[in-house]
């Protein structure tokens, strides 16, 4: 892990994490600022594509928490930075990109 500086990525992590949890926390607002009557449009069609999205987005948004996590708990186990399958290093162009980065792209 010498090539790239774990509190670097640490930083970085804890602010995609804290994005993410602002996101849910708004979804969640939202979903709870009107009564169910009235949120709902009236046009059964209309309600069920946006329950629909709304749910896809927070299952997206839960997910994406569950990598960061887990990218978090990489750095203190200390094989944050390695590919899982091979445990070669990762690029660090490619964890600047995508910090949760589990895997070098073959």
């Amino acid at each position: 892990m010498s090539a790239i500086d774990p509190d670097h990525f640490r930083r970085r992590l804890h602010d995609e994490r804290e994005r993410l949890d602002r996101q849910l926390g708004k979804i969640d607002r939202e979903r709870h600022a009107d009564g169910p009557i009235d949120a709902l449009s009236g046009d059964a069609g209309q309600d069920t594509a946006r329950v629909d999205t709304e749910m896809h987005l927070e299952s997206d948004l839960t997910a994406s928490l569950a990598e960061v996590d887990a990218a978090l708990q990489r750095i203190e186990d200390g094989t944050y930075g390695l590919d899982e399958d091979t445990g070669e290093p990762i690029d660090p162009e490619r964890l600047e990109a995508i910090p949760t980065a589990r895997r070098n792209i073959n």
